[in-house]
């Protein structure tokens, strides 16, 4: 397997699948040699290089860069020359599907897309704990089949992708994390418009949120909503609406979205009792 664009985690990946012999690591592309180097040394193999024009034939290539740089450096392998039919070409990424290899498919390369759905800010971390990690999966069903294979081998689990979606697929993971960081501010915010301190204001927000979490994960959302909007007390989730908006128009607003979108949940409990 080469390697073109060999950061954080085609390193980690690499290194996985080095160790337990998945892959043979070929050749391992990045911008400087320097940095190329460090990729292998981190993976215990693979051959560094700079230069396109250095790169060799082999059976499956991982195009590791950055999202807005995968099709670009597709095409560059593509016009290459070599690529040969039945070659398997995939990237990582979650917000970009398979198509984004278009390049390689019109030179008979089977493609796909595999996104592990964590963070590799640690790849010697992430090499100790990347046994139950999820990917998402969609692509080329003979592409597939051997990625599946590969990803398992490392401890991963296989979740399939529409590639249609891939983007709301996506998007999921940051209404998951992201905007429960945004969420949770405006808490802190309006916590400390009444006059709490932001640090005990996380203090005490804390038994709260992870209370909440561990009951979505334990019960699902439907079951695990709690509230005045869960209770059917409307007039108490009106005022709140009324004196947030006061505060800041834009968390009322916010308040106001994430109210009719409860108020859908809760029926939804009420429909299942």
């Amino acid at each position: 397997m080469n390697i073109i664009g060999c950061g954080k985690l085609g390193m980690t990946l690499g290194r996985l699948w080095n160790d337990c012999g998945a892959f043979t690591i070929g050749q391992v592309l990045n911008r400087s040699h320097h940095s190329a180097a460090l990729a292998t040394g981190f993976m215990h193999g693979g051959v560094p290089i700079a230069h396109l024009n250095a790169l060799q034939p082999a059976d499956v290539w991982l195009i590791g860069t950055p999202d807005d740089d995968i099709a670009a450096a597709c095409e560059s392998l593509a016009a290459s020359g070599l690529l040969r039919h039945g070659d398997i070409v995939f990237h990582c990424s979650g917000a970009l599907s398979s198509s984004a290899l278009a390049a390689a498919s019109a030179c008979g390369a089977l493609v796909a897309s595999v996104h592990p759905i964590r963070s590799f800010a640690d790849p010697a971390e992430v090499v100790q704990s990347f046994t139950g990690t999820y990917c998402g999966a969609e692509g080329d069903m003979v592409a597939l089949e051997l990625l599946n294979a590969a990803f398992t081998s490392i401890g991963a689990k296989i979740v399939h992708v529409d590639p249609e979606f891939k983007t709301l697929y996506h998007a999921a993971a940051v209404f998951a994390s992201n905007y429960l960081v945004t969420v949770l501010d405006v808490a802190v915010q309006a916590y400390v418009k009444a006059g709490i301190a932001e640090e005990t204001a996380l203090q005490l927000m804390e038994p709260l949120v992870r209370g909440t979490v561990d009951g979505v994960f334990r019960l699902g959302t439907t079951q695990a909503l709690t509230g005045p909007i869960a209770r059917g007390d409307i007039a108490t989730a009106v005022r709140q609406y009324r004196s947030v908006n006061a505060w800041d128009e834009r968390h009322g607003e916010l308040y106001k979205q994430l109210g009719k979108l409860t108020a859908d949940i809760a029926a939804r409990r009420r429909n299942k009792a």
